[in-house]
This record gives C-alpha cells, sequence and structure tokens, in this order.
C-alpha cells in the first residue's frame, strides 16, 4: 500500500509540472467595477488574461483557430458593449467560458443534435507546455514524454475536464457549472485521468529507489 501511495504522489507531482501551474488570478470583481465605469485598462486586463484560454477552449469544439477566436472576439465585444451590467456577473471566468461553450455549440448548428446527445466525446483539446523549471531538469526527458503522451491519450471529455482544472486553474464546481455536468462526475473524470496517467508512467518509476528527487 505504502509503495501505491508513493507512486501516486511521484505521479501527482510530475503532472503538476508537466503543465502550466503559474496560474494568477487577478481580482475580477475590481476589475468588473473598473470597466462598469469604462475602464479600458481593466478591460485589457481580463481579456489578456482569459483570452488564450478561451480560444483554446472554443478550438476544442469548433476544430478552427479563426473559428474560436472570432468567437472569442465577439464574446468580448458584447462584454464591453454590455459593461454597465458587468457588475452582475457573479463569477466572471465561469460566465465567460460558458458563453464561449454556448457559442462554439452554436457555431456548429450543422451538428447540433449530435453534439447535443455527446457534446464532449468528439473533443481534441490542446494541452500547453508548461515552463521549464529547475524540478523538471532533474526528471528524464523520456518520463516527462510519457506524462505528455498519457495526457494526450485521455479520453476527450476526461482531457477536457483535466485541462480545465490543471491548466486553466478552474474549480471543480465551476468545470461542473460550465460543462453542465454534477461536480461527482468531475471528481470521477480527475480521479480517471490520474490513473491513467499513473498507469503510464509507472514502469518508468523506481518505487524502491526512486530516481527523481523532489524538492519538498
Amino acid at each position: 500500500m505504502a509503495r501505491l501511495d508513493y507512486l501516486l504522489y511521484l505521479v501527482r507531482r510530475l503532472i503538476a509540472m508537466s503543465v502550466n501551474t503559474n496560474i494568477s488570478t487577478p481580482n475580477f470583481h475590481f476589475l468588473q467595477q473598473q470597466v462598469a465605469e469604462g475602464n479600458k485598462q481593466a478591460f485589457r486586463e481580463i481579456f489578456d488574461t482569459l483570452f488564450t484560454n478561451l480560444t483554446k477552449f472554443s478550438f476544442s469544439f469548433v476544430q478552427s483557430k479563426e473559428a474560436s477566436t472570432e468567437i472569442v472576439d465577439e464574446i468580448f465585444i458584447q462584454l464591453w458593449t454590455k459593461r454597465q451590467s458587468i457588475v452582475q456577473i457573479n463569477d466572471l471566468r465561469v460566465y465567460l467560458y460558458t458563453a464561449t461553450k454556448n457559442a462554439s455549440l452554436n457555431y456548429l448548428t450543422k451538428r447540433a443534435k449530435q453534439i447535443q446527445l455527446e457534446p464532449y466525446d468528439n473533443l481534441e483539446v490542446q494541452i500547453a507546455d508548461g515552463a521549464a523549471t529547475p524540478e523538471q531538469i532533474l526528471i528524464s526527458k523520456e518520463l516527462m514524454q510519457q506524462i505528455k503522451q498519457a495526457i494526450d491519450a485521455l479520453p476527450p471529455r476526461c482531457k477536457l475536464i483535466f485541462k480545465l482544472i490543471r491548466e486553466d486553474g478552474l474549480k471543480y464546481a465551476e468545470v461542473a457549472s460550465i460543462l453542465n455536468l454534477s461536480i461527482k462526475t468531475i471528481e470521477n473524470q480527475m480521479v480517471i485521468a490520474i490513473s491513467k496517467i499513473k498507469e503510464a508512467v509507472k514502469g518508468s518509476l523506481d518505487v524502491q529507489n526512486p530516481k527523481i528527487y523532489l524538492k519538498k
């Protein structure tokens, strides 16, 4: 049991190092108040913070960089146009992710019936490569590649949820709200993701005499 627990600990640390975990979240409530008063700089900060992740999220649905960019651009245009009501939005990140999802699904009107039945089962989710850290340098490139391949091999819905939580920094409840799923489903999908990644890399980890050194 101790071996499995230690292996799971290593896998979780390695996953944290293999994706972008340097997530800085601004004070959205303060920025919303500034935007409502017409502050363009505050609006720009919201845009710069969320635009890239929202376009990646949209791309998961529409499979077109041009379309996903246009979709998110339009969402931000509408947000600025209706800026006086922005303070009424309780959770801006959830609001924008949900708006992006809905706009992306609307873009796919020709496949609407299929999308409504299985909206997250035919997605190509992009996982960003995290910046190199001193810890990563101590890990073999082969092992990091195995983790990346394991993430890429996750089932589409599972990978989408993993990306939103691990890369975009959203909470379980926020992802559940955005995707219209239960929190239990989100939890189960994360368990599946961790389990599959652990299975993929466990052969490369010597638990009795680990070759990977991690900071405490």
